[in-house]
């Protein structure tokens, strides 16, 4: 019985696909454009240069600098800060990925990866402020509040989670010290032989491999979402979703929510058409980019499968980002002013704007890591002040 449920969903979407080819092509080529014109030219190179500095050892020189930070604040080693700083720069699925490959290689425990993982989940500087505020809302001055919301309750997940699990050490033992951090990138460098080629082939390898794995995920929930819109599913879940919500939601908005919790791309889109009220709308997005979409739990699954990672407390942590991003985008719009703007920026042109989101993430990862590391220096300086 339950062999047979398994298989029941790919067979009935076996026969749709048959049933409706035309359709499937469309969603799939509308997917594939969006990985093609967005997320790959995005994406791509900071999967290579993260490999990069992995293997040159700058993470290491993160842990030293870093520790006494992250340590208090995340109960997590140093190291994790390339992650955060990784996420915040590139976005999704990033954050699952580099995870994944301190977990391999011993650099985190099984709670800390967990711990790690339920917060270095969001959507890029570059979609927040170039495709969705001053493309799909006309309007960059909402850029500032919809990835607020989102880093400030990323924050604050961060901060409950390190409540979650044991650690078989708990605290930390070392103070910032560029020596030692100097110690340790020489010390990488030495142990890691190859040619500075071979790195490259196996970082651009590796990094391919990957982004046609995400590329593969985003056209097939495409494809699924397209499908569920046309059979209806959509329609009745939606329903479903109002009388939940006791008539708050109407069918429209209903039906962009069920979008987004599949696929947070389409659904910022359907979100946009289906609310006319500017805190509804901005609302809205907060809490479908903080969920992110069952597409990014499926690509997290399957960088964790290879792990021991449990997927469990990275859903928790996508479940209170969406209400805190929620709550937090609400606060920040009731203490701005938001001019009215409206720009000639066509939906087809968003996702094609890349040069903004390298700029964007350029500007975002240095400044995470300077903002980490004045942070870090100034609870030094106060505890050796204690002392």
């Amino acid at each position: 019985m339950i062999t047979t449920l398994r298989i029941l969903p790919f067979l009935l979407l076996i026969c749709a696909m048959f049933y409706y080819p035309q359709e499937v092509l469309k969603s799939a080529s509308a997917g594939l454009s969006l990985w093609a014109n967005y997320l790959l030219p995005a994406l791509f190179p900071f999967f290579v240069v993260s490999d990069l500095l992995m293997k040159q050892g700058f993470v290491h020189v993160l842990g030293v600098l870093l520790e006494p930070l992250m340590r208090p604040l995340f109960r997590l080693p140093g190291k994790a800060s390339f992650v955060l700083a990784m996420t915040h720069t590139s976005g999704i699925p990033i954050g699952a990925i580099l995870t994944c490959k301190m977990r391999k290689e011993g650099a985190i425990t099984r709670i800390e990866g967990e711990r790690l993982l339920a917060f270095t989940c969001n959507p890029s500087p570059g979609f927040m402020f170039g495709a969705l505020a001053s493309g799909m809302l006309s309007n960059p001055a909402l850029g500032i509040i919809i990835a607020g919301s989102i880093y400030l309750s990323n924050f604050i997940v961060g901060l409950l989670f390190r409540f979650y699990g044991q650690d078989p050490n708990p605290g930390f033992k070392h103070d910032f010290s560029f020596r030692r951090a100097w110690r340790e990138l020489r010390l990488v460098q030495k142990e890691n032989k190859k040619p500075t080629g071979k790195m490259l082939a196996d970082a651009v390898h590796e990094s391919v491999s990957t982004i046609l794995l995400v590329g593969g995920f985003i056209v097939f929930f495409s494809v699924i979402t397209h499908l569920m819109s046309i059979l209806r599913i959509n329609a009745y879940l939606a329903q479903g979703v109002t009388l939940i919500s006791g008539g708050l939601l109407s069918t429209l908005g209903a039906n962009a929510l069920v979008q987004g919790l599949i696929e947070s791309t389409i659904g910022c889109k359907a979100t946009i058409s289906a609310f006319s009220s500017l805190n509804s709308q901005v609302g809205m997005l907060t809490f479908i980019l903080g969920w992110g979409g069952i597409s990014v739990l499926a690509q997290v699954a399957s960088f964790t499968a290879s792990t021991d990672l449990r997927l469990l407390p990275f859903v928790l942590g996508r479940v209170l980002h969406s209400f805190l991003a929620l709550i937090i985008s609400q606060i920040l719009l009731l203490f701005s002013e938001i001019p009215a703007m409206s720009l000639p920026i066509s939906l087809t042109g968003e996702t094609r704007n890349w040069l903004l989101s390298l700029r964007w993430s350029a500007f975002y990862f240095i400044g995470t890591i300077f903002l980490l590391m004045v942070i870090g220096l100034i609870g030094c300086a106060w505890r050796k002040a204690k002392r």
